[in-house]
């Protein structure tokens, strides 16, 4: 063992090994610190494109669009004690098909969203309803949203039903297929074969009763009239059941999927909402079990100075639309409306005893 002198050499050696070992070891830390900073970067970066792309895909093409919305969308109330409350929602669907002008929202469904009660109730309204329009007088509802797009069409509807509407969603037929497919299918319990009146106009025949059904099979349900006796009644009735069937397919998705599954939604929809408050909503829902409410406007048929309309009874109308607002069914006021046997020209809509879904 060295003694005087090479003991203390021996004793340095070490100290500075031990100041070596140390300050390895920092360094060591600060790059295990370094890198995980750096995955997390990585991540997190990667998962805010993720999002920013779902959010554009959502969002509308055109700011003229956004701004308008903006501009006519009631905020939701938020209670202090009870958090959010119910607010309304309008669903339009759009049909562009090859060689048409322009876009028509052949389907308008009024719809409540409840997230503390897990209650959503849906409402259609006849495309064909006579409204005044300001600036076009007496007109189907639906050129609301060929005049004035889609802050137009929640203004008229808005206007109709005597709520404010707080988020707007537009579904693209075109696109319906696909997600459908992509969502793996949806169950329906479909009402009625549909091709009863022998003259189905989707040249697909779909029995009654529940089945899982693909994207060419909810495209034609959905799109489907001449063949069914109640016509654009019954259409309105299908096309609420598959949202409430596309609806139920979304919530059914894990938390870890729920992102994805509204990746696909976002190919078919565009909406104000963002990813965040999508996933935010569904898990609400989720928590809780879920009721959905369905119906259709209390509705008749006319033909004024040559035009087919449907007029919905302005009692019946208020009286449904009181008990949507309280969270009740609103089937029990559902007025009863002629049947028509044959079926409507284009852009006609035929006589229906009312239903819901």
């Amino acid at each position: 063992m060295p003694v005087g002198p090479d003991l203390a050499k021996s004793q340095d050696i070490i100290r500075i090994r031990k100041k070596r070992k140390k300050h390895s070891g920092r360094k060591a830390l600060l790059i295990v610190v370094a890198v995980i900073v750096c995955v997390f970067g990585v991540v997190g970066g990667a998962a805010a494109l993720y999002f920013n792309s779902i959010n554009q895909a959502l969002s509308f093409e055109d700011k003229e669009t956004i701004e308008s919305l903006k501009s006519v969308l009631e905020p939701v109330v938020v209670d202090d004690e009870k958090g959010e409350q119910p607010y309304y929602v309008l669903v339009l669907g759009s049909d562009a098909r090859e060689g048409d002008t322009a876009s028509r929202s052949d389907v308008i469904i009024l719809t409540r969203v409840d997230p503390s009660n897990g209650l959503i109730t849906m409402v259609s309204i006849p495309r064909d309803t006579m409204v005044e329009l300001e600036g076009y007088g007496r007109q189907k509802i639906n050129a609301a949203y060929a005049y004035g797009g889609a802050a137009g069409a929640v203004e008229a509807v808005s206007a109709f039903a005597g709520v404010p509407i707080s988020h707007y969603a537009e579904i693209h037929f075109e696109e319906l297929e696909e997600l459908v497919d992509m969502l793996g299918g949806v169950w329906v319990d479909v009402p009625v074969t549909n091709d009863e009146t022998g003259s189905s106009n989707s040249g697909m025949h779909i029995e009654a009763g529940e089945q899982l059904l693909n994207g060419e099979q909810a495209l034609a349900f959905a799109r489907e009239r001449y063949g069914y006796v109640r016509g654009d009644f019954q259409r309105a009735d299908n096309q609420r059941i598959l949202a409430e069937a596309i609806v139920k397919k979304v919530l059914s998705s894990s938390p870890i999927d729920l992102p994805g599954t509204i990746q696909k939604l976002a190919g078919c929809v565009s909406t104000d909402y963002d990813l965040t408050a999508i996933i935010d909503l569904a898990r609400q829902f989720q928590s809780t079990s879920t009721t959905f409410y369905s119906a259709l406007a209390p509705s008749s048929t006319m033909t004024l100075d040559g035009v087919s309309y449907v007029v919905v009874d302005p009692t019946d109308w208020a009286a449904m639309m009181e008990r949507v607002d309280a969270g009740e069914d609103p089937t029990a006021v559902e007025a009863d409306a002629p049947v028509s046997d044959e079926a409507p020209a284009e852009g006609e809509s035929p006589g229906a005893e009312a239903g819901s879904a």
